[in-house]
């Protein structure tokens, strides 16, 4: 990325940082450290042309989620406090990444986009 002059960095991180979830202290903690990273690597990179940002996304059904089996009363209430009333999927990251991802945002460093359909309102 720095010998072409142009990069695109785009960690992922979640949602659950700027909300109050109990008995994830760790886990948002780790996340917070990706956002750490994300701001620290970007001032780094920034005379390369390369940006970084992150992606926090809520709830979104992975390995991990079924894994862990989330109680489906969990999901729910969730979903209750959303803007937009459905579980988030996979595919809802796309759009932003790919964006992220391109020429277009050149500008845009140094971010953390949330993509939890309205969850956490900041």
């Amino acid at each position: 990325m720095k010998e072409n002059g142009w990069g695109r960095i785009i960690n992922l991180t979640s949602n659950s940082i700027v909300l109050a979830v109990t008995g994830v202290s760790a886990y948002i903690s780790s996340k917070m450290g990706i956002i750490a990273f994300t701001r620290g690597l970007a001032s780094d990179l920034a005379g390369f042309g390369i940006t970084v940002n992150a992606v926090g996304p809520a709830l979104t059904p992975s390995q991990a989620w079924e894994a862990r089996g989330l109680p489906e009363v969990v999901v729910e209430a969730t979903i209750a406090k959303q803007a937009i009333k459905r579980r988030g999927q996979t595919d809802d990251l796309v759009g932003i990444i790919a964006f992220l991802s391109s020429d277009g945002p050149a500008f845009i460093t140094v971010q953390t986009m949330m993509a939890d359909g309205g969850l956490a309102r900041m």
